[in-house]
């Protein structure tokens, strides 16, 4: 898409060698890249040894690294993440994933209580560097039980980061990243942008922007750095603030209608970076907030909370949001549960009138 950038300019020019993956693709090499680099990196998930996983995010890895690297669990996610928290106490570094999102509950105990924790009750003599990956959003016409977007749950909790990535070569970095990290990582994935074209649906499943040809992903290891947003498109009219497939669509429809919107995918929730938030809000004046997950209580919430105490002398107009709805998630409706691009262009035209 034109105006997208993709990766930061310095390692875009690099020399290292590099190929056109999907977000599929990314994972994949980012986990066989950690799974050859570390022999403490262990996968273990429902299906996703001898299968693959649902969307083929570890195809192929445990045929390559073997059995006691890669490995299928029960359907327990309480489970998963238990033997999880107790591997990265001994010294590995698990990578758990939970087949969709809207499965992660179960676990939720061993998360917050366990996970999150661990570093803090035992004054660091243990830790659990572990990093759950998991499917999120909404774009396969999963309904109710495979489209939410939890995120706002993970990141009111201390101890955890949250990061969501928007791009096959964000994708690969922080995963990278998130793995090497001692502290416990919740990993979103947008399924939405999964398979390409890989910036994402704009409208409806059988529409999309075709700017962008693919996603250029250097070869072997690299980090993209945790609590680092990334501004996707300059401008100077309003900042837009977003994270996963939304970054597309809003990129989308400020290029369709003309808008110099600055936008910054932040890429990970927890830790934020608000300095280049406040930073580009300082410089606009005006902020919109756009986030696939319910409106009530949303991760958009905090940061409209935390861009009006610190930027409220340079604020033009109100904080806006475009978010889902305050519903369950809507099967046959899907794609106008989406901040699609009618909402968000009402918003961005009531931004820049106020």
């Amino acid at each position: 898409m034109a105006g997208l950038d993709t990766a930061p300019a310095a390692e875009a020019e690099s020399e290292v060698p590099e190929r056109e993956l999907t977000m599929i693709e990314a994972i994949n090499d980012a986990l066989d890249v950690m799974l050859a680099r570390d022999p403490d990196v262990v996968l273990l998930g429902e299906d996703i040894g001898y299968f693959g996983g649902v969307f083929r995010c570890t195809a192929g890895l445990q045929e390559k690294h073997g059995k006691t690297r890669v490995f299928d669990t029960p359907i327990s996610e309480n489970g998963i993440i238990g033997v999880a928290v107790g591997m990265g106490a001994y010294g590995l570094r698990p990578v758990p994933e939970i087949q969709f999102a809207d499965y992660i509950y179960p676990g939720l105990d061993q998360i917050v209580s366990e996970a999150a924790r661990l570093r803090y009750r035992s004054a660091a003599e243990y830790i659990a560097p572990m990093t759950i990956r998991s499917p999120f959003g909404g774009g396969i016409f999963g309904g109710q039980t495979h489209s939410q977007s939890p995120e706002a749950i993970f990141t009111h909790i201390c101890g955890l980061k949250t990061v969501v990535p928007s791009t096959p070569y964000d994708a690969k970095g922080l995963l990278i990243a998130a793995i090497e990290d001692n502290d416990p990582v919740i990993f979103f994935e947008p399924k939405r942008i999964y398979n390409g074209p890989f910036d994402g649906y704009y409208d409806r499943p059988t529409k999309s922007w075709k700017g962008q040809p693919g996603a250029m992903v250097p070869e072997g290891h690299y980090t993209v750095p945790l609590g680092k947003a990334r501004i996707a498109r300059a401008g100077e009219a309003l900042t837009v603030l977003a994270y996963g497939t939304m970054v597309h669509v809003a990129a989308g429809v400020a290029q369709e209608k003309g808008v110099d919107a600055e936008i910054i995918d932040l890429r990970t929730l927890l830790p934020l970076d608000i300095e280049t938030v406040e930073k580009s809000v300082q410089k606009t004046g005006k902020c919109l907030i756009v986030h696939e997950a319910t409106r009530t209580s949303g991760f958009g919430a905090e940061l409209s909370a935390l861009v009006t105490e610190r930027c409220f002398y340079h604020l033009e107009a109100p904080v806006e949001r475009v978010t889902g709805f305050d519903t369950p998630y809507p099967h046959s409706l899907e794609w106008s549960y989406f901040p699609g691009p009618i909402r968000v262009g009402e918003a961005m035209d009531r931004l820049l009138n106020e």
